[in-house]
């Protein structure tokens, strides 16, 4: 370990100060909630969807367009991709999934 000769030398009391430092920060010692905050939990609860909720009363607001001649449904991923896209002329894989 390299040690700096020209530093300032520092007190046994400052020394003390460190190491007590040190040991806290390394410890866990904090307050584990200080950087939570406190939410009403019905507040929070509210706002989630619920998996089999009834949405038939939602109306979306998206626009399907047809797949063109010049396009293909990868088997892997499911998206949409150009032709120029496609790993092998007689595989519908995308060259991402392949």
């Amino acid at each position: 370990m390299a040690t700096d000769y020209d530093a300032s030398r520092k007190t046994e009391d400052e020394q003390k100060e460190e190491s007590l430092e040190a040991r806290r920060l390394t410890s866990g010692d904090q307050d584990k909630t200080s950087g939570t905050v406190d939410e009403d939990e019905a507040h929070v609860a509210e706002s989630y969807e619920l998996p089999g909720a009834d949405l038939s009363h939602e109306t979306l607001d998206i626009e399907v367009t047809p797949e063109r001649a010049d396009e293909f449904t990868c088997t892997s991923c499911y998206l949409v991709q150009h032709t120029t896209r496609r790993y092998t002329p007689s595989a519908d894989v995308c060259v991402d999934c392949a």
